[in-house]
């Protein structure tokens, strides 16, 4: 192929004599398809660093551009920053669509929500965890519709969540309160309330803790696990008599009105050690870190710079949950010239078809929406062996089942 060089305002061009095609080369190590005066940028390594600065760290644009400005000497504006940032979260978002259907086919997840601004209006910025993966998207609305959005109206695992009544709507899942918020709950009220109020709180939060103890004991090998469940139904039996009572006081009725709520969900844990977390602490050390971002910068002025934030935040407390190299993954992540899927990816929770950079079930890697084909089956997710043996004695009590919603 023989070749001629051509010069439009004052830039080389390299074009086919016989086609007409541009003929360009691209260095591994480049970031960019851009030629003449663009072609001069900052290198992968620097966006990555600033990427990390406003995302993990919780920088302003400002701040970022000026620790690059006095400790690399690069010269870049906030503007710049910001534009760069999306070029990562584009490149990022089929990563970002594969983490929410890994999450989706998960046995167990950790689901919370705070408040979040966008253009100066209330969003509420949602989070799905679980052992090996972080799921974060930013919605308008803080019900049932936006958590099964993420998670799938049909989700059939274990769910872990602070009590919120919107979680119970996924019927087919099996649920566990946290129990960390009810004993701070309980604690808060009995600092403020009177001697003979302040009893049954604290009464609560005892039998909560003796709980933790249990399970604790059994995981040590110190009980066995028909011992674990004898003294498990023994504190339920102590809870029930507490519920049974009438109180005087407006704090103590609105909490007894939660716990009787709560009851069947409050001591799964004990019912499937080891397999059940007691609290929602995983949820709660991801929004730790967006607390934090929204104490420095307040959210994000457009839908774009949500939609980024969720992809990026996705992207690096997932890398942080297997111990990658998040730095690495990103420069990698701009230096090629197509979209792929990080390295990131649980290959027992991705659909064939997703191991090897393929085709997700629900998003291509170009981020485009296919159809999910039925398979004409409940795919509910079967229970541990532990929990199956329990599951006949269960269906013969009257009670309801502890780990239904119904």
């Amino acid at each position: 192929m023989r070749r001629t060089w051509i010069r439009r305002f004052d830039i080389p061009i390299c074009r086919c004599a016989q086609c007409g095609q541009r003929v360009q080369g691209r260095h591994p190590l480049q970031t960019s398809d851009a030629i003449g005066a663009a072609a001069v940028q900052v290198g992968p390594e620097a966006l990555t660093l600033a990427v990390l600065m406003n995302k993990a760290q919780g920088l302003p644009h400002a701040d970022a551009a000026a620790i690059l400005k006095q400790g690399f000497h690069l010269q870049m504006s906030r503007s710049g920053i910001c534009r760069a940032i999306q070029r990562v979260a584009r490149k990022a978002e089929a990563t970002w669509h594969a983490l929410r259907e890994a999450a989706r086919r998960s046995q167990l997840a950790h689901m919370d929500e705070t408040g979040w601004k966008v253009e100066a209006q209330l969003r509420w910025l949602w989070a799905v965890v679980t052992e090996q993966i972080t799921y974060c998207e930013i919605l308008p609305g803080r019900g049932f519709a936006q958590a099964a959005s993420i998670l799938g109206a049909e989700y059939a695992g274990w769910l872990i969540h602070d009590g919120l009544q919107i979680y119970y709507k996924f019927l087919k899942a099996a649920h566990q309160s946290c129990v960390a918020h009810l004993i701070r709950r309980c604690r808060d009220m009995a600092e403020v309330a009177t001697p003979t109020a302040a009893r049954f709180p604290l009464a609560v939060q005892k039998l909560l803790e003796q709980g933790l103890c249990l399970r604790d004991r059994y995981l040590e090998q110190k009980i066995t696990l028909h011992g674990l469940w004898t003294a498990t139904g023994r504190l339920e039996a102590k809870l029930d008599r507490l519920l049974a009572r009438t109180y005087q006081d407006p704090a103590n009725r609105r909490l007894a009105k939660h716990l009787r709520h709560e009851r069947p969900y409050l001591f799964t844990f004990l019912y499937c050690p080891g397999l059940v977390d007691a609290t929602n602490n995983l949820a709660e050390r991801v929004m730790r870190i967006l607390v934090m971002i929204r104490k420095n910068w307040g959210g994000n002025r457009t839908e774009n710079g949500a939609r980024a934030q969720a992809i990026l935040t996705s992207v690096l407390c997932t890398a942080r949950q297997q111990d990658k190299d998040v730095f690495q993954l990103l420069v990698d992540l701009l230096r090629s010239p197509q979209p792929k899927l990080l390295d990131i990816l649980p290959p027992e929770l991705l659909a064939p078809n997703d191991i090897g950079g393929g085709e997700s079930n629900a998003t291509n890697v170009r981020g485009v929406k296919t159809q999910r084909k039925s398979t004409g089956h409940d795919e509910r997710i079967p229970f541990p062996p532990s929990v199956e043996m329990l599951l006949p004695l269960m269906q013969q009590s009257a009670t309801p089942p502890i780990f239904s919603s119904g």
